[in-house]
């Protein structure tokens, strides 16, 4: 009995939930018929409502716009797809100088707003207009743009991008641009301040050359100090005028100063051009370095010859005396480095090597030549051959008990005097076989063949001489002189 009580419950309970259920169809029903009949009788109001909203939407929209665009720094213009002008922002009308010209399209608009290509008089090209770009469907960006408007120049940075509608058509083309003046001024600051950094560069390698900085493994000036230096195997040319007191006695100090600029500057491309480094000017004379390779300072030794040839048929033409200078390079291993205080400093090299060469080129006076070598430098020369050379004689240096050999190379020397000498070399190099054996008559007699055959020789005549003088016994009277050729060897005092 009770289970039949508590199905008979459950099913009252099942049909009393589907009555309320029922019940609130009907009234759901209800509502959505008066919905319906309230939608149809009122939907043209909802509609024009949408509408008048939609609208307002849009005012506000298009005013928020023109507040942003115009609150911006740059100037904003737009075109339509006609290319007439369309909108322009204030700052757009300050930066040209007047208002829209909507009837205007094209080179039109560049006239009216005097739109000019950069740092010219001329209108700029309609083909190369970013608007135009734009209107064609493509962004551009140029900054080589000036609005002229009187006497004011205003270069302009311009960018412009297309505007479609639903179906990909350009409807507008709108630009923007800047007064880039500040820009440019700045550009012009920094290129000029370039400008005169690299002349001020040049200023200071002028002084203290690149090639120098580069042998003391220095990027730049600024990195050099005092104490900085290397050690290295270099060739060094010393050259030096003849007589330039007696010529600087007959010259005003400003006629000194052209004389000497003059002269120096026709020197200097002979060391420059052959990888060499001038190191310093010390009044009329030079000294150069050479790290390649001794071929180098010869080369540079015979350019510079050749060079005081075309100064000298110059100085002739004007009734000048001509110039006869000296060169002696040395070959060996040298200190490089900054030298002087606090407050000044120097760039220079420090050697018996330095030394040897100063002394090599005072000898040219003794001997009557124009270049001698050392026997190092001779040694370090991948192909004597390629030169005109003879051994001149050997010395000893004072201080020292090495001897040193040293070498005439006489490329430079005047065409009759150079073949002269080219022929009779072995005649020359057996006379200073007897000289040094101190067989002084057979000595004098081959120097005698030589003049005979090239009497240009000064060399030989200067030898012949000394024999003459050992065989009147007088030879000892120049046994201490700086230069003399006296048996067996000279003396070479210091300077």
């Amino acid at each position: 009995m009770e289970v039949e009580q508590a199905s008979r419950e459950e099913l009252l309970g099942e049909i009393e939930r589907l009555r309320r259920e029922v019940e609130d169809l009907k009234r759901e029903k209800t509502d959505l018929e008066i919905l319906l009949e309230t939608t149809t009788e009122h939907s043209d109001s909802v509609e024009a409502d949408l509408y008048y909203k939609a609208e307002e939407a849009a005012k506000e929209s298009q005013r928020r716009l023109a507040q942003f665009l115009e609150a911006v720094p740059i100037g904003v213009f737009v075109v339509d797809a006609s290319g007439k002008a369309y909108y322009a922002n204030q700052m757009a009308k300050q930066i040209l100088g007047r208002g829209i010209m909507s009837d205007l399209t094209g080179l039109d608009l560049l006239e009216i707003y005097q739109v000019y290509l950069a740092g010219t008089e001329q209108l700029y090209p309609s083909d190369r207009q970013p608007i135009v770009s734009a209107l064609k469907g493509k962004s551009a960006t140029v900054d080589d743009v000036e609005i002229h408007q009187g006497d004011k120049i205003i270069p302009l940075e311009v960018w412009a991008t297309p505007i479609f509608n639903e179906k990909g058509e350009v409807v507008y083309a709108i630009a923007a641009f800047q007064d880039i003046t500040d820009r440019k001024r700045a550009e012009a600051q920094r290129n000029q301040f370039t400008k005169q950094l690299f002349q001020l560069n040049l200023a200071y390698e002028r002084f203290v050359p690149r090639e120098f900085l580069q042998l003391l493994n220095k990027k730049s000036i600024i990195d050099v100090k005092l104490g900085d230096q290397v050690e290295q195997e270099m060739s060094v040319l010393f050259a030096d005028i003849r007589n330039f007191t007696t010529l600087s006695e007959s010259m005003t100090p400003e006629e000194n100063f052209k004389f000497i600029n003059a002269y120096l500057s026709r020197m200097e491309p002979a060391i420059i051009g052959n990888k060499g480094v001038i190191d310093k000017y010390m009044g009329d004379a030079i000294m150069g370095l050479f790290s390649s390779d001794a071929d180098d300072a010869v080369k540079a030794g015979i350019a510079m010859l050749h060079r005081l040839a075309e100064y000298n048929q110059d100085r002739a033409k004007v009734g000048y005396v001509p110039l006869r200078i000296g060169i002696g390079i040395n070959t060996g291993a040298l200190r490089l480095g900054i030298v002087g205080g606090l407050n000044r400093l120097q760039g220079t090299v420090i050697s018996d090597t330095v030394n040897l060469a100063a002394r090599i080129e005072q000898l040219t006076k003794n001997y009557g030549v124009s270049l001698l070598i050392s026997h190092q430098t001779f040694a370090s020369l991948p192909n004597p051959t390629e030169y005109a050379i003879r051994l001149v004689d050997r010395v000893r240096v004072k201080g020292k008990s090495k001897t040193v050999s040293i070498f005439e190379v006489f490329d430079a020397d005047p065409p009759e005097v150079r073949e002269g000498k080219s022929a009779t070399r072995s005649v020359f190099e057996e006379a200073l076989l007897f000289y040094h054996r101190h067989s002084y008559i057979e000595a004098a007699q081959k120097f005698q063949d030589c003049l005979r055959q090239n009497p240009m020789d000064r060399v030989a005549l200067i030898y012949l001489e000394r024999c003459q003088r050992i065989k009147n016994g007088d030879f000892l009277l120049n046994q201490n002189s700086a230069a003399s050729l006296c048996p067996p060897f000279c003396t070479l005092a210091s300077f």
